[in-house]
């Protein structure tokens, strides 16, 4: 822990006060922990104040926690050229509860927060056009939950007869629900035993 970046900490929880749940210093970088809705007030203090000057907004992403009542962290991760420092501020927010959009703030920001609502689901209240921006239109659920089927809801083909692509619930042939949840490599070496034990039981 360097001496500058815990002075930094004591004097943001100092200037921040009641916009903050906490703070910690973790593998030499500074994590605050913020109420949602002080977050837009919360990073404009941090890109404007002179000791600080945490003038580029790096990246947003959510983390997901579905056992928890507030079930996704939205992180915030910030650089200050002039000091060369990185911050990280997260806050907690429920599945269907809005965190206030930071656009205004750092334009950066409307890409992360479509990335993080297409993704997560996590809503963005004030976002300029809170669209899906990586999964194509009419896709069903966030695929980043932790509780997303792996196959998907639809599965997409192309229809001879319609001539166009269309959607369908997804249908798996029995074959592919029977697997073993080892490691590729762990799978084959399963299967070269079970083959060689099935020679020996030939030969016998």
């Amino acid at each position: 822990m360097s001496k500058s970046l815990a002075e930094l900490e004591q004097y943001l929880v100092e200037e921040l006060g009641n916009g903050l749940t906490g703070s910690q210093i973790a593998f030499g970088e500074l994590t605050l922990l913020a109420h949602a809705e002080q977050i837009a007030k919360i990073l404009i203090f941090l890109r404007d104040d002179s000791q600080c000057r945490f003038d580029i907004l790096v990246d947003i992403c959510g983390v997901d926690y579905p056992g928890r009542a507030k079930r996704f962290d939205v992180v915030y991760h910030l650089l200050s050229m002039r000091d060369n420092n990185r911050l990280r501020v997260k806050v907690k927010v429920a599945d269907g509860a809005e965190v206030p959009s930071v656009v205004e703030v750092f334009p950066a920001a409307n890409w992360n927060e479509r990335e993080a609502f297409d993704m997560y689901g996590i809503l963005f209240s004030g976002h300029p056009d809170l669209r899906r921006i990586l999964t194509d239109y009419g896709f069903e659920g966030h695929p980043l939950r932790k509780d997303f089927p792996l196959s998907g809801h639809v599965q997409v083909r192309y229809d001879e007869e319609q001539r166009r692509v269309i959607y369908e619930p997804v249908s798996l042939t029995q074959e592919f629900r029977n697997f073993d949840t080892l490691s590729p490599w762990e799978g084959a070496k399963y299967v070269a035993e079970q083959e060689k034990n099935n020679e020996e039981g030939e030969a016998g």
